[in-house]
């Protein structure tokens, strides 16, 4: 008897380590995949989906998201966890009411302990002045409040996380300095992402390659080609060393000095125990660059990126995560830094309300978006969906649809209803007062009050 494409998929996670049990209800939730989504099972999709687990760089990336956004819909079914009725969002959501001004603190303080962050979570926002913002959250407040935490919780400026020479975020190797305790800060971020991968949001963090590569890895330590990406001088130094004549002459030994910037002093460390006392040769220079990557990489963060490790995992299973290298995980995280496709976007528009792609008012709409700048689309998009870039599979993969809805003022401004991707674009019949309305109210960033 010929396997199955479920049979395939549970004897891979059990050839990853997973437990039979867990190896057993995958088989169970992938049959359910099988027996609903009769329409894509080809043979190629059954080799596919067990090549995504056993040789993932084979299959092409956007199957892999797919199956990965598969087994986590499955996976909420099975939990009760899904959003399609009213009574599961209502028993099960979790509540959160924050201020704006406040935001990582009060999320924090009622998120950071919550039992299970898969579940659905429900927010409130109350702005600097003290009141409450208008709006029901159904989904399009907690997109923005996901997306906003994180920023702020991996702003360079907070102390948990620090810039490198690329322009990208890993943790800060001196956060334990700046912190009582940081350790459940790293933690907190990594249930932050998670959810955010769970919830397939897009979030526009920029963490490191390298970081992202850690947090797969299944030892947690990576090699020394990921060091050009974090310290690109210090790589260039460690690969001139290999072919420097005479290293004893450079009077180095087995130490670093790492840098507290954020406190204004350095410390030396030893990279091998009485490595204050070995110089380095032609001999040992080898070990020694090593020793150096190891130590940028993984000792002087380790602490830091268990805890976040610890994080996402709680939230999102980490195998189905290694279908991903860093690179990929980057941008099923961020989404695609490529520009906006408006005829993507226009091809899967719906209207509402007497709009229609040729209703007058929408034809000059999309002139309009045409003569957007980048920033400009961008801004759209977020003031619509709560997130600048578009979904990582394009246009037809966002739920519920893009869509726009006739509002029979003309004097009144372009409003969103972010929890339906809902644009209430009034009936202005001038292409001018149109597209000054429209760039008014996207780069207002006026929250949610607006609508």
């Amino acid at each position: 008897m010929v396997p199955s494409a479920a049979e395939h998929v549970a004897k891979a996670l059990c050839e990853l380590g997973a437990p039979l049990a867990e190896c057993s209800a995958s088989l169970l939730r992938v049959q359910r995949v099988v027996e609903q989504s009769e329409a894509i099972l080809t043979n190629a999709v059954e080799r596919t989906a067990t090549a995504c687990l056993e040789l993932p760089m084979a299959v092409q990336f956007d199957f892999r998201v797919h199956v990965l956004h598969q087994l986590i819909r499955l996976e909420k079914e099975t939990l009760h966890y899904t959003e399609s009725g009213v009574l599961s969002r209502s028993t099960m959501a979790i509540d959160v009411h924050v201020r704006r001004d406040r935001l990582y603190e009060d999320a924090y303080s009622q998120l950071a302990a919550a039992e299970d962050l898969r579940r659905p979570v429900r927010v409130r926002m109350q702005n600097p002045a003290g009141l409450e913002e208008a709006g029901i959250d159904g989904g399009g407040i907690f997109r923005e409040f996901l997306s906003q935490l994180l920023l702020t919780g991996l702003d360079a400026n907070r102390g948990l996380f620090r810039t490198a020479a690329d322009g990208t975020l890993y943790p800060n190797p001196a956060s334990a300095m700046l912190y009582d305790d940081s350790r459940p800060h790293f933690r907190f971020l990594g249930q932050l992402l998670g959810k955010a991968i769970y919830e397939r949001l897009l979030v526009e963090a920029p963490l490191s390659v390298f970081f992202l590569q850690k947090l797969l890895s299944r030892r947690g330590d990576i090699d020394t080609n990921n060091l050009a990406s974090l310290d690109p001088e210090l790589y260039r130094n460690l690969l001139t060393l290999k072919t420097e004549n005479d290293v004893e002459a450079l009077n180095l030994n087995f130490t670093v000095v790492s840098s507290e910037s954020e406190l204004g002093r350095t410390r030396e460390e030893e990279l091998i125990p009485g490595g204050r006392s070995i110089a380095v040769t032609n001999a040992n220079r080898i070990e020694y660059i090593h020793r150096v990557a190891d130590y940028k990489l993984n000792r002087q963060i380790k602490a830091q990126t268990d805890a976040f490790r610890e994080g996402l995992a709680s939230v999102v299973n980490l195998d189905w995560l290694r279908m991903f290298d860093g690179g990929e995980l980057q941008m099923l995280v961020a989404g695609d830094r490529a520009p906006i496709d408006l005829d993507d976007l226009r091809k899967h528009t719906h209207y509402a309300g007497g709009y229609s792609d040729s209703h007058e008012v929408i034809v000059s709409y999309w002139r309009v978006l045409s003569e957007f700048s980048e920033y400009q689309k961008r801004a759209l998009l977020k003031f619509v969906t709560s997130c600048s870039r578009p979904p990582l599979l394009g246009f037809r993969e966002l739920h519920p649809p893009f869509c726009i809805q006739l509002v029979p003022d003309p004097d009144r401004l372009p409003t969103a209803s972010t929890c339906m991707n809902l644009l209430k674009l009034p009936e202005v019949r001038d292409l001018n007062q149109l597209r000054e309305k429209l760039i008014y109210a996207v780069e207002s960033e006026a929250g949610f009050e607006l609508s």
